[in-house]
């Protein structure tokens, strides 16, 4: 089952990707999601390790983004691919029919081909602007959520949608409203000063929207 909190982790010059990983899992995140960026093959496979090892501490699942080779070595419980990255149906061909695979998207179009690559759930965004990612699509905000819901409810889409991109906790109750599955969050977590009180209040929202 596709959790409906995907945390999504995020370095600094303060805490690496495995400290923050450590405190959102401790603070009851399930659903851990490992996406460095511009670090060399070796960096991102050693804190995949690690990762695995956290999660498997905590039985929370592990979702490695972009290197399939890496989510099959740590044995992850999935990989998400974004707008950039190959393409599900090649990423399939490397780590088989068992493991989750997600998908970025940012237009019907995109929603469209992911749905048809046989993608397990769509990260649908941004919300808003985000540091996070250094090539950001064009912003969906409320109105775009809204807008492409309706039209994925109109093709009888079933897929799990996530919320991506900027998401603070109180944009959760509105965007629960435009129909969407779940969210994925980073700084809302990072630098929450209780951690464990966000998320929980996180779940609660999202639990009351089905």
């Amino acid at each position: 089952m596709i959790s409906q909190l995907h945390y999504i982790s995020q370095s600094n010059s303060e805490i690496s990707h495995l400290k923050a990983i450590e405190n959102a899992l401790k603070a009851g995140c399930k659903w851990i999601q490992l996406r460095i960026k511009d670090e060399p093959l070796d960096f991102v496979l050693d804190a995949a390790i690690a990762a695995r090892q956290l999660c498997n501490a905590y039985k929370a699942k592990l979702i490695i983004n972009d290197y399939p080779e890496i989510a099959i070595e740590v044995k992850a419980d999935g990989l998400h691919l974004g707008l950039q990255d190959m393409s599900i149906p090649a990423a399939r061909a490397i780590v088989g029919d068992q493991m989750i695979i997600g998908g970025t998207a940012n237009t019907l179009a995109h929603i469209l081909l992911r749905v048809e690559e046989g993608a397990d759930y769509i990260g649908l965004g941004p919300y808003r602007f985000t540091k996070t990612k250094k090539n950001l699509s064009p912003i969906l905000g409320l109105a775009g959520y809204q807008s492409l819901i309706k039209e994925i409810n109109y093709r009888d889409i079933k897929i799990p949608i996530i919320a991506i991109g900027g998401i603070e906790l109180a944009d959760i109750s509105v965007i629960s409203e435009t129909g969407i599955y779940g969210v994925a969050v980073s700084g809302a977590i990072n630098y929450a000063e209780n951690q464990e009180n966000i998320i929980a209040q996180i779940n609660k929202k999202l639990e009351n929207r089905l």
